[in-house]
C-alpha cells in the first residue's frame, strides 16, 4: 500500500478535501505517526466502519485533502454519535483526530467544513479540542457548550510518577532525540489488573451486554426518562467496547439498588505517550433521575480502586453542571484542569438544541482516541487484549482479540 512521502510539498493549488477511503488508511496512519498519535490497524479501521450510527446515515469515517495525485496529505475523523430524547432518534457528528501537515497550514478549514456540512444532524461538536484547534471553531458557529466547557477534573494517584513524567517531558522538549531511545516508561507489571478490585456490595462489574441484560433494562428506563442522551444501548456499547485497538478492554461498572441498575460507570486505561504514566480515563457517568448518589459513589470506587489497577491519575475530561453537582466534595480534591475552551458546539436551529443535553467524554472521542498502554507486562505482550464483557451480535468474538 502507498504511504505518501512526508517531504514532499504538494501544490495546494492542486488539492482538495474528499471522504476518506479504505485505501487511504495507511497514509493517515503515517500523518498520525508524524506527530505522534497512536496508528489503527487494519480491524481498528474495520471498527470504525462498523459504527452502527455512521452505518444508519451512511457517513464517511472521515475526511482528507487529497494532492493531484490522489494521496491523503490531510485528515480529520467524522464521527456519528445516536442520540434519544423524548423517544425520538437523532444524530450528531464530530471531528476527531485532524491532522494537517505544516505545508498545507490553512486547509484544516476545508476538512471541518465537511464536518460541518453533513446532512441529518442536529448538532456538530468536539469535546476534545487543543488550545491551537479550539480557536478555529468559532468561525463555523462552533460555540462553547457546556457551560462547563473549559473544565477537566483529575485526581492524582501517585505523585511521585506524574513527578517523574513531567520531568521526562522537560528532557525531552530541550532534546528531542532523547524520546525514542528512552522507550516506554513508568509501566507496572499490575497495570489494569482487574482481580485486585474492591467493591462495595451495591457496585458491581458490568459482564452482560446482551440485550435483555440488566443493563439493558437500565438503558431502556434511562431512555423513556426523555432527556437528550447518547445511545447507551447494548447495540451501541457492543460496538463501543470492542475497540481492537485497545489493549485493555474497558472496565464497567453498575451501581445496583433493590435488584435494578441505577448507575453505571465507564472507564479505560490509557497512557498519553511512551514517557507519560498511565492514567485511568473516566469514560462515562450517569444515573437515573432521582439516583444523583450513585454517581458520586461510582466515582468515588474508580478512585478508590485507582492505586490497584496502576495508574498515576484518574481524568474526567469532560463535565456538565449536574454531573459536578453529583461528585460533590470529590471535586474539591480534584486537580481543575484545562481553561481553553475544549468544548464547542453548533445545533440546527430547527432541531432539539442543546438544552436538555448534558454530556459526558462518552459523547466525545475520547473512548476511541485515548492511546492504549502497550502492554508488556504481566504475562501479556503488546497487542493482547483482555476480555471485555459478555456481548451478543455481530461483534461477538472481537471484544476479546485484537
Amino acid at each position: 500500500m502507498r504511504v505518501h512521502d512526508p517531504s514532499s510539498v504538494p501544490d495546494r493549488s492542486t488539492v482538495s478535501v474528499r471522504p476518506v477511503h479504505q485505501g487511504d488508511y495507511a497514509d493517515v496512519n503515517a500523518l498520525h505517526r508524524a506527530v505522534w498519535w497512536p496508528e489503527r490497524s487494519s480491524a481498528g479501521w474495520r471498527w470504525l466502519e462498523d459504527n452502527p450510527a455512521r452505518q444508519a446515515l451512511d457517513a464517511p469515517v472521515g475526511y482528507v485533502v487529497q494532492d493531484r495525485d490522489g494521496v491523503a496529505r490531510a485528515f480529520v475523523g467524522n464521527m456519528i454519535q445516536r442520540f434519544w430524547q423524548d423517544g425520538r432518534e437523532y444524530f450528531g457528528a464530530q471531528g476527531f483526530s485532524i491532522v494537517v501537515p505544516p505545508e498545507l497550514a490553512g486547509c484544516s478549514r476545508g476538512l471541518i467544513r465537511s464536518v460541518c456540512r453533513q446532512d441529518g444532524v442536529f448538532s456538530v461538536f468536539t469535546f476534545n479540542a487543543n488550545p491551537a484547534s479550539a480557536r478555529l471553531y468559532p468561525r463555523f458557529d462552533l460555540k462553547p457548550f457546556p457551560d462547563t466547557h473549559a473544565l477537566k477534573l483529575s485526581w492524582v494517584i501517585d505523585p511521585l510518577a506524574c513527578l517523574t513524567g513531567r520531568v521526562l517531558r522537560g528532557l525531552v522538549k530541550r532534546a528531542p532525540g532523547l524520546a525514542r531511545p528512552l522507550g516506554e516508561r513508568l509501566m507496572s507489571p499490575r497495570l489494569g489488573d482487574v482481580d485486585g478490585l474492591k467493591l462495595p456490595d451495591w457496585i458491581e462489574v458490568v459482564t452482560d451486554l446482551s440485550d435483555g441484560s440488566d443493563y439493558g433494562r437500565f438503558w431502556d428506563t434511562l431512555k423513556a426518562e426523555g432527556r437528550m442522551v447518547a445511545d447507551r444501548s447494548p447495540e451501541a456499547m457492543r460496538w463501543r467496547v470492542s475497540d481492537p485497538d485497545q489493549t485493555l478492554a474497558p472496565l464497567l461498572l453498575a451501581y445496583r439498588r433493590d435488584g435494578r441498575i441505577i448507575g453505571y460507570a465507564y472507564a479505560q486505561i490509557g497512557k498519553g505517550n511512551a514517557i507519560e504514566p498511565p492514567f485511568l480515563e473516566i469514560i462515562d457517568l450517569i444515573a437515573l433521575e432521582g439516583e444523583r448518589d450513585a454517581v458520586f459513589a461510582l466515582a468515588r470506587t474508580l478512585l478508590d480502586n485507582a492505586q490497584a489497577l496502576a495508574v498515576a491519575k484518574v481524568r474526567l475530561q469532560v463535565v456538565n453542571p449536574e454531573l459536578l453537582e453529583a461528585l460533590g466534595p470529590l471535586v474539591r480534591t480534584a486537580r481543575r484542569e484545562g481553561g481553553w475552551g475544549h468544548c464547542h458546539a453548533w445545533f440546527d436551529p430547527d432541531g432539539p438544541g442543546g438544552d436538555q443535553w448534558a454530556p459526558t467524554p462518552f459523547d466525545g472521542d475520547y473512548s476511541f482516541c485515548t492511546r492504549p498502554a502497550p502492554l508488556r507486562t504481566a504475562g501479556r505482550t503488546a497487542g493482547q487484549r483482555v476480555p471485555a464483557p459478555q456481548t451478543e451480535g455481530k461483534n461477538e468474538g472481537r471484544v476479546a482479540k485484537a
